[in-house]
Order: structure tokens, then C-alpha cells, then sequence
């Protein structure tokens, strides 16, 4: 794995520190000629506030899809992140480097005997198998149904955008153990919380890599990162003890609505582009009315459900189902999903739990809660129901509307009509990308495939 300190914020920590403190004390431009004793004064009181001025970014290559999904992007939004699309990459899928995942495999988990690492890169080349070899005919079935329900969309991107949805629905039979690349971005608060609760071994190598980084720049930090994290405890994720069902769609319940009183909806202005929504005052009472769903959906699309961080989530259970999306029902491939499942639960009582899980395929099925404000689901809703959005979270988006028209709420039903793509009412937004879907069909829940 590479882990490189690519940026950070242009001063010296202590100074900008030491200038944030003391503007909250002095009542004129305070002098930054003497730096304050921040670890006596502001780290051990627990005044760490000041500490989050001061960012740095990472290029992160060589980690796991499912270490970033169920470790740094998990449980805090403290974050910013551009991961490397497994929708639109293709090298990690058709050229997978089996010497470096051996290595993952060694470096992080040296108890598993070679005959049991053999039983998992076997299961590894099966799920890569059942990926390139169905390729040609998925993307097949995905062009002939672009022509069918995204018309204007031209000949060359149809065959371009046909090859790249064979593989985004194709993935589902990937194991999550390949190998991705991010630039993630946090605080000096941030960095030092997860470092003590890092709870895998692959999370507790990056973490203190990252922190390695940072005091080799800011050597006068360690006061922050004095921490043995080999003393990190470890999560294991609940699960269901055997494989179940292949599901067609996912899942999503609401399991609470509060009051929608004294509301004013924003503009479509306000929503977008440029999301003005957590920003404007005359919203600031969208924040107090919330969602709060139950969801089923695939590690891939837990993935892309992460990156709304302004909704609440809670701890990720493993169903025991598999998401099989439209183009692989279309093509037949139910009964390999469900070898696939199988072959997957089968290494449970055989490896360590963190690996195991690590060795998910993107279309084993997570639940947990959401929770969020208007806010919130708005700005989600109007990004996952655009046709350009991955197909899953379309749906599940879809779904929050159709549980929604059963409150029969005259407000919920004006809120209703803020959770539509963004071309029912203006322009399509996306420009030279547009889907190529007939713009002046209305009809709320198309079926789509692609």
C-alpha cells in the first residue's frame, strides 16, 4: 500500500493554533510572536477545537475497497474524499495484480495458513472469472437497452456508457479485498481520534502511516499522536450465519416521520448547482424535521450512500442476501450470484472475522438506519435520482418516495415534489454528459435497467 502526505494547510500548526486561541481571548488582532503551550493549555484540557483549523491531505494506492467502506469512511463525516470509481475504472477489475493482493493478504493476516490463503485467492480468480467472462455478453444487453429507454443518447456514448454499466453491475461479483486509490482529507482532531480507535489491521496501518507522515513534516505534533494503537480494540461486524436469498431490489422502510410544521421549501436555485441548503437562514427549520429509514442494499451501494454525510447512519449489519442487478437477471447469472454468496459464507468459520468480511463481493446485502433532515435528503435525493446515478440507488431513492406517498401528509406531499430528478423541472444539468432519456417523459418510477 502507498501512502503519501500530498498537502496541507500553509502555516506551521502551533502558530495557527496558537493565533486561533488567542483571538477567543483578546479583544484587538492578537500578536503571533510567542506560541502557546498547546499541549498543557488546549490538548490535555480538551480544547481541541482550535486543532481543526489545520488539514492534511493523503494519496492513499494499494488499500481495499472494503477498508475504506467499513473503515475510514464508517462512522464520522470528518472527512473529505475523491475514491477512484470501481464504475468507471476498469484496470482493477480486468488487470488485477495477484501479487500484490497475496501481499495484503501476508502483510495483515500472517496467521492464515497457505492452504486456507489457497481456498481465498481461488475464491478471489472465481469472482474475477465470473466478471470478464460475462462481460461481452452484459454489455450486450446494456446497449440494446440504452437504445430502449435513453433514445437520444448517441451511438458513441451508448457503446462507451453500455460497457461501463456491464461493469457496475457486473462488480457485484468482485470481491471488495481489490485494490483502490483515494485522496482523503482530514483534521489534526480528526486524524488523532481515529488513530485510537482504528479497529482492523489494515485501518490501524493507514491510520498510523498517516500519522507517521505528519510528524515527519510537524515533529512538534506528537504531543497529539502519543498513542500505541496496537491497543485498539477490534470491530465484528454482525451477521447472518449462513447465505440466503438473491434480491432483485433493494430495501427500504420508514421507520419514523416527524413534524413537518413551519416549513419553508427551498427553490431549485437553493438546491443546486451549488447546494445552498445548509447555508440559507430561512431553511435552518428543515433541520428539525427528520427521516428516519431502514435500508438493505449492497456494499456497493453502501459505498455510494457514504458520501452523503449529512445523514446519520447506524452500525452496518450482514444480511446473508446478494443484490442481483437488472442486467444480470436479464443474462441469467442468479444461480452464479448464488454460488458466489455461498462460496463467500463458506470461508466464514475458516478465516479471521476482519478478512472475512474484507472478502464480501460488492453485492453481499448490509442493513442499517439512516437518519436525516430535509436538508439532507434533499440534497441526497436530487444527486440519486439523476439517470446518470448508479442504478441501485436510484431505486432506493425511488423507494423513499413511494413510503413517503403513504403518509398521505399534505406537507409530506409538497415535500414530494422537491424528490424528482432535476431535468423534470429545469434543463438537464449534467451537459455533455446527459443520459440521453426522453426529457419530456414524466412518469415517476420508470423502470429502469441501466
Amino acid at each position: 500500500m502507498q501512502i503519501k502526505l500530498i498537502s496541507w494547510t500553509n502555516d506551521q500548526p502551533l502558530k495557527q493554533i496558537s493565533l486561533a486561541a488567542k483571538t477567543c481571548y483578546t479583544s484587538s488582532p492578537p500578536q503571533n510572536d510567542k506560541l502557546l503551550d498547546i499541549e498543557n493549555i488546549l490538548w490535555k484540557t480538551g480544547h481541541h477545537t482550535t486543532l481543526e483549523h489545520f488539514f492534511v491531505s493523503f494519496y492513499i494506492d494499494g488499500i481495499s475497497v472494503s477498508d475504506i467502506t467499513f473503515g475510514l469512511h464508517l462512522t464520522h463525516p470528518f472527512y473529505n474524499t475523491s475514491q477512484r470509481s470501481g464504475r468507471y475504472a476498469t484496470k482493477m477489475f480486468w488487470q488485477p495484480d495477484w501479487d500484490k493482493i497475496e501481499n495484503y493478504l501476508d502483510k495483515f493476516w500472517p496467521e492464515v495458513s497457505s492452504q486456507t490463503k489457497k481456498l481465498v485467492i481461488n475464491y478471489l480468480q472465481q469472482g474475477v472469472s465470473n466478471f470478464q467472462d460475462n462481460h461481452s455478453m452484459v454489455t450486450k444487453i446494456a446497449e440494446d437497452f440504452l437504445k430502449k429507454e435513453r433514445p437520444f443518447l448517441v451511438e458513441k456514448n451508448r457503446q462507451k456508457d453500455a460497457a461501463k454499466i456491464a461493469q457496475e453491475q457486473l462488480r457485484m461479483f468482485i470481491p471488495t479485498i481489490f485494490p483502490t486509490a483515494l485522496v482523503y482529507t482530514v483534521n489534526l482532531i480528526t486524524l488523532a481520534a481515529m488513530q485510537r480507535t482504528a479497529w482492523t489491521s489494515p485501518m490501524r496501518y493507514t491510520i498510523q502511516k498517516m500519522v507517521d507522515l505528519v510528524l515527519g513534516k510537524f515533529p512538534e505534533l506528537k504531543f497529539a499522536y502519543d498513542w500505541n494503537i496496537k491497543q485498539n480494540s477490534n470491530w465484528k461486524i454482525k451477521s447472518a450465519e449462513r447465505a440466503k436469498k438473491i434480491l432483485k431490489e433493494p430495501k427500504l422502510k420508514i421507520l419514523a416521520v416527524n413534524s413537518f410544521e413551519k416549513i419553508k421549501f427551498p427553490t431549485s436555485q437553493e438546491i443546486g448547482p451549488l447546494d445552498l441548503l445548509q447555508f440559507s437562514p430561512e431553511l435552518m427549520n428543515l433541520h428539525l424535521t427528520e427521516i428516519t429509514s431502514e435500508v438493505e442494499i449492497s456494499i456497493a451501494t453502501m459505498g455510494q450512500d457514504q458520501r452523503h454525510r449529512t445523514i446519520r447512519r447506524g452500525e452496518p449489519t450482514v444480511t446473508g442476501n446478494f443484490y442481483t442487478p437488472p442486467l444480470l437477471v436479464e443474462a441469467g447469472l442468479e444461480q452464479l450470484a448464488q454460488k458466489t454468496l455461498t462460496n463467500w459464507f463458506a470461508l466464514k468459520n475458516t478465516v479471521p472475522s476482519d478478512l472475512w468480511l474484507i472478502l464480501a463481493p460488492y453485492g453481499a446485502m448490509v442493513k442499517y438506519q439512516k437518519v436525516g433532515d430535509l436538508n439532507a435528503i434533499i440534497h441526497e435525493q436530487n444527486k440519486r435520482l439523476c439517470w446518470r446515478a448508479q442504478e441501485e440507488i436510484y431505486w432506493l431513492s425511488c423507494l423513499l418516495r413511494e413510503e413517503l406517498i403513504k403518509q398521505n401528509n399534505p406537507l409530506t406531499n409538497k415535500f414530494l415534489n422537491l424528490l424528482i430528478p432535476p431535468c423534470y423541472n429545469e434543463k438537464c444539468p449534467e451537459g455533455s454528459r446527459y443520459c440521453g432519456r426522453n426529457l419530456k417523459t414524466k412518469n415517476w418510477f420508470m423502470k429502469r435497467k441501466v
